[in-house]
């Protein structure tokens, strides 16, 4: 069977991704082919010390596989990225690689597609046709701000766009962890909250505040109030806690899988005078998610 593939980070498989994934698929389903994507784990940045302590994820690498699943791929192949990869010339990787070992005879890319280490900076649809290798470009995809990037969706998740990160990933921001023991001071108010353990240390964290999120546990769905915050109204210490009071349920979920879908951002964190007050404001949060979610 012919193969078409495409290459890169993809991390997020954002609006702008999906048109090289929609162009991949919709050209394999035309020509009875498979299509497959090729992508790398950990990020360049990551391996190649730029600005890597500064780098956040959208997705991890199991997040990433699941949405290129769903968005029809037949085939993801995951190569370890490391400093001898990336020493690799854009012609030897699509000689050795894509034509040598996946035998691809089409490559899509993207509108500005590189291989971003500046070994694999040579525009790479320009090396695919000097190797015989037929290149399909995806056009790109902008709002009224950006062409749409990971880049830019992570900034706009990092300072409360949520709802525009939303629209161009194409489906809601989330993070998904293990439910954690916390101080309690959840129950003693009546608003008891899960608190959560990120699995993926480099996700993006959205920016501290009280969110309405959709909350995945257990098999079931629901909806909740998240804070990511330092929790000034009862602690000094300034340690960042994710936690979501889970409305109209009440079960013991410690250890358990979790995953929150962030949905709109309600407020900033604040610092209450009292106890009393937080747990008034609470209140508030809580109507305004029921209303938000037309629960």
């Amino acid at each position: 069977m012919a193969v078409i593939a495409t290459t890169g980070f993809f991390d997020g498989v954002h609006t702008g991704h999906r048109k090289v994934i929609d162009t991949l698929c919709s050209t394999a389903a035309e020509r009875g082919a498979k299509s497959v994507v090729v992508t790398f784990w950990p990020h360049p940045r990551n391996v190649l010390r730029q600005d890597s302590r500064e780098l956040r994820l959208l997705t991890s690498l199991e997040e990433k596989k699941e949405l290129l699943k769903a968005a029809g791929v037949d085939e993801i192949r995951v190569l370890d990225f490391t400093r001898s990869f990336s020493k690799m010339s854009c012609e030897q990787f699509l000689k050795g690689y894509i034509i040598g070992e996946l035998g691809a005879d089409t490559l899509i890319v993207g509108y500005d597609h590189h291989l971003g280490n500046p070994a694999f900076s040579t525009d790479i649809a320009k090396v695919a046709k000097g190797l015989g290798l037929e290149t399909i470009k995806a056009r790109s995809v902008s709002d009224q701000y950006n062409t749409i990037s990971s880049t830019y969706i992570r900034n706009l998740v990092a300072t409360g766009g949520i709802e525009r990160a939303n629209k161009l990933l194409g489906y809601d921001y989330s993070l998904r962890g293990v439910v954690v023991s916390g101080n309690g001071i959840g129950h003693r108010i009546n608003y008891p909250t899960a608190n959560m353990q990120l699995y993926e240390p480099l996700k993006v964290i959205p920016e501290q505040g009280v969110y309405a999120v959709k909350v995945y546990v257990e098999g079931g769905s629901y909806y909740g109030v998240c804070n990511i915050g330092t929790r000034p109204t009862i602690s000094d210490d300034r340690s960042l806690v994710i936690e979501t009071h889970i409305l109209d349920f009440d079960e013991e979920i410690y250890g358990l899988d979790i995953r929150y879908d962030y949905c709109t951002k309600l407020r900033s964190e604040q610092k209450f005078a009292s106890l009393e007050m937080l747990k008034a404001q609470l209140g508030h949060d809580i109507a305004q998610a029921r209303e938000y979610f037309g629960i």
